[in-house]
């Protein structure tokens, strides 16, 4: 559970600087204190059979721990031992206590900060913060298909509000992305933090970051400049998106065949309406045409075929002579999964 996992980072974190020579001697100290108790209690109680041994024994250690039956003892030297162990014990609960409630003021306040872990698998990791991340956690929040999501950005804050773990870091540290969980994700969406060149570089320090640890987790990066998607490409980044470009190409088709923006906008924005999925098909498919698959979409999850993807390239708008091949998979357009599964990647 990811919660179990936050309590774990954080215990392994404190517990790296604690004195542990310092808790040795303490713990022996309290087994030597009470092992002493329990032989002048033995004596003073006259029960030094093993059974009395091991009664004052059990009789020694609840006392110490505040549980103790105080009609146990009778003589007065028994007294005098049953009164220090029970002084002894309330000071021990007491530190007790106070290491565990300090190990949560500890992990509230490190978790509010962004300084935890955050424990999940088969997540969507967040690098970096812009107003297009900002609307890409509500596009993710209202998809039919829910992933969890993590945000990794230095700030004091997290700027994805409720519903999104946030992990306070550097998107180019390996630490911080291990603690947002990049080994045990499906994909990274990397955002650059600035409209610059700098950020770009960044964002290119990020993506080799990620491939350096996490080879299988598919990395989709918004690049500021197309002039840095060669790079990215070389770092082996799975997807390259350059908003400004997608844009005046939109706006190019929509000047020249109105409508066209409106269309592609409820497409590719989540809630009501058809949306755009790329799904893996079933086993039973392979061998049809396009037409036939065409009609079993329609019929069986009334959705719409738009392309098939086949060894790494799509094929928009197949002609009428192919057929469905193994490991072929679909993009469709639907207005929900209906039966069908979303295809998971991964890296090449």
């Amino acid at each position: 559970m990811p919660l179990l996992r936050r309590v774990s980072f954080h215990a392994r974190r404190i517990g790296r600087g604690l004195d542990r020579h310092f808790f040795l001697s303490l713990l022996s100290a309290v087994a030597a204190f009470v092992a002493a108790a329990t032989v002048f209690v033995a004596l003073f109680e006259g029960k030094l059979t093993v059974g009395g041994i091991g009664s004052t024994l059990y009789w020694a250690v609840t006392t110490v721990i505040g549980s103790g039956d105080s009609s146990y003892v009778t003589s007065f030297g028994g007294f005098i031992v049953s009164w220090v162990l029970a002084f002894f014990g309330v000071a021990l609960v007491a530190a007790m206590t106070g290491a565990v409630v300090g190990f949560v003021i500890d992990y509230l306040l490190k978790e509010g900060q962004g300084m935890g872990a955050a424990g999940f698998r088969d997540h969507i990791v967040v690098c970096g913060w812009n107003t297009t991340a900002r609307d890409l956690i509500g596009e993710l929040k209202g998809d039919e298909y829910r992933a969890m999501v993590v945000v990794l950005h230095d700030s004091e804050r997290n700027p994805a509000g409720e519903g999104v773990y946030f992990v306070r870091g550097d998107i180019t540290r390996v630490d911080d992305l291990d603690r947002a969980g990049i080994r045990e994700a499906t994909s990274a969406i990397v955002f650059p933090a600035a409209s610059t060149d700098e950020a770009d570089m960044r964002s290119i320090l990020c993506v080799m970051a990620i491939e350096s640890v996490a080879p299988q987790v598919r990395t989709v990066v918004e690049a500021n400049s197309p002039v840095h998607v060669e790079h990215f490409k070389q770092a082996h980044a799975d997807e390259v998106l350059v908003t400004s470009r997608l844009a005046s190409r939109l706006l190019a088709r929509s000047a020249l065949y109105p409508g066209l923006t409106g269309i592609v906008t409820d497409l590719v924005s989540g809630g009501e309406g058809s949306e755009l999925y790329r799904v893996a098909l079933p086993d039973r498919y392979t061998g049809l045409s396009v037409d036939e698959l065409s009609a079993v979409l329609r019929s069986e999850h009334h959705a719409t075929l738009l392309s098939i993807s086949r060894g790494g390239g799509s094929i928009t708008n197949p002609p009428a002579s192919f057929i469905l091949e193994p490991g072929d998979d679909a993009v469709v357009v639907a207005v929900g999964l209906t039966g069908l599964k979303p295809l998971h990647l991964q890296h090449e």
